[in-house]
């Protein structure tokens, strides 16, 4: 579909606005590059009206939902800025050098902010759940399943219950099985993606822990997990998918392992013997 300039519909449509719509109007227009990085949470926080009332204010314009407002919001942005949404510091002119740096820097200063978000007890809490429990799922849809794949794959090497379905539909047959004995780790960068919500749901109504790698602290998934655990990557809406929230993901999954291999440290470095044997012969 052939986007509007979101600036121009908010103007056209002002006077047809409620009060409380028209609060969300004036904080957009006010903040249009900040509101690019907020779940509809954080911009009915700051306009100090509910979800529901953002909500409405999408659908007034016509639009689907809170997504979709903020892809048309970034196609608004790029064209004001003269450039595509590459990234918030990433231009059609930069060098091949100059891009290299700011990656660097973008995926430093990502890696930094998720480092200063980790809470100590909330990591340890996290670990003793995951050796506690009898099976461990990750789950994730999108761009987040090839994370939920990763940490599948790193945690195998040590332990022989963590599982991971590729297809949404058996992550939701595998969610409606699980027990108060089991941890599903639910990623999702937005934290509002439905199958993902529906997973976190369905999980919580079997007594799993449910641990929840995401942006931002208050979503739609956090209010159904036992434990989040917060990620630093700014990651606009047409960016989806960046290598940049998936490092900070990994990073966390990483402290993970790391806070899991040491409470089992006998098991792990047992079946990490035993995973590596079998595959040494598939080496030159």
């Amino acid at each position: 579909m052939a986007y509007q300039d979101i600036y121009s519909l908010i103007h056209s449509r002002y006077t047809t606005f409620t009060n409380t719509e028209k609060k969300v109007a004036d904080y957009i227009l006010a903040n249009a590059k900040d509101v690019l990085y907020m779940s509809i949470t954080d911009l009915a926080d700051a306009c100090c009206v509910g979800e529901s009332s953002v909500f409405r204010f999408c659908k007034s314009m016509d639009l689907k939902g809170y997504q979709e407002f903020k892809i048309v919001l970034a196609h608004s942005v790029s064209l004001e800025d003269e450039t595509p949404q590459l990234s918030s510091q990433i231009t059609m002119q930069d060098t091949i050098p100059e891009l290299s740096s700011k990656i660097l820097s973008t995926n430093i200063n990502a890696l930094t902010e998720t480092y200063n978000l980790i809470e100590e007890k909330d990591i340890q809490r996290a670990a003793e759940s995951m050796i506690k429990a009898e099976r461990i799922h990750f789950f994730g849809v999108g761009s987040s399943l090839v994370t939920a794949l990763e940490a599948k794959s790193k945690f195998m090497r040590i332990t022989n219950k963590t599982e991971c379905s590729i297809d949404s539909h058996l992550q939701s047959m595998s969610a409606s099985l699980l027990t108060e004995k089991d941890v599903a780790i639910v990623i999702s960068y937005s934290g509002s993606t439905k199958d993902t919500i529906e997973i976190a749901k369905t999980a919580k109504e079997k007594g799993a822990t449910i641990i929840s790698i995401t942006r931002f602290a208050k979503s739609n998934l956090t209010y159904y997990s036992d434990i989040t655990l917060l990620c630093g990557a700014n990651e606009g809406p047409l960016q989806g998918g960046s290598l940049t929230a998936k490092i900070s993901q990994l990073y966390l999954l990483d402290l993970l392992y790391f806070a899991y291999f040491k409470g089992t440290n006998k098991e792990s470095i047992y079946n990490k013997e035993q995973t590596a044997k079998a595959v040494v012969e598939k080496m030159l």
